[in-house]
């Protein structure tokens, strides 16, 4: 799934390119929780809901690679740590930090996935226009 985000965006992202590639590998109910105090926070739903919070999150970040990751699988959960680095469109702003998933996997597809971020704040801040 990662490997298709990252060629999903390298194709050129929400609006651009084929989600089609990057669906495949989410159940059609499937749930994305992001944080509340994020630009793009909120709950989204289904294929159309992980597909506009995709675009959400274009939105506000120039650059979002992930730097590195490990993966910590356990029956229909799995825990992954990424480090990140971004950079906000509005503020040219850049960051690095981490993010800690957990996916919940039902039929070979993620059904959920709750980013936690470290410190929502500062990424919230270096996103925003003074």
């Amino acid at each position: 799934m990662y490997a298709a985000e990252a060629a999903y965006f390298a194709a050129g992202g929400p609006g651009v390119a084929d989600f089609g590639d990057l669906a495949r590998f989410f159940a059609p109910d499937v749930v994305l929780h992001q944080a509340a105090g994020l630009p793009y926070g909120g709950t989204w739903r289904g294929h159309a809901g992980i597909e506009g919070g995709v675009r959400a999150m274009a939105e506000v970040w120039e650059l979002f690679e992930f730097v590195e990751q490990d993966f910590l699988v356990t029956g229909e959960t799995s825990v992954v740590l990424t480090r990140v680095r971004a950079r906000a469109r509005a503020t040219g702003r850049e960051l690095s930090f981490p993010i800690l998933q957990t996916l919940t996997v039902r039929d070979g597809r993620i059904a959920e996935v709750r980013p936690f971020y470290w410190d929502t704040w500062a990424i919230a801040d270096a996103c925003a226009l003074p």
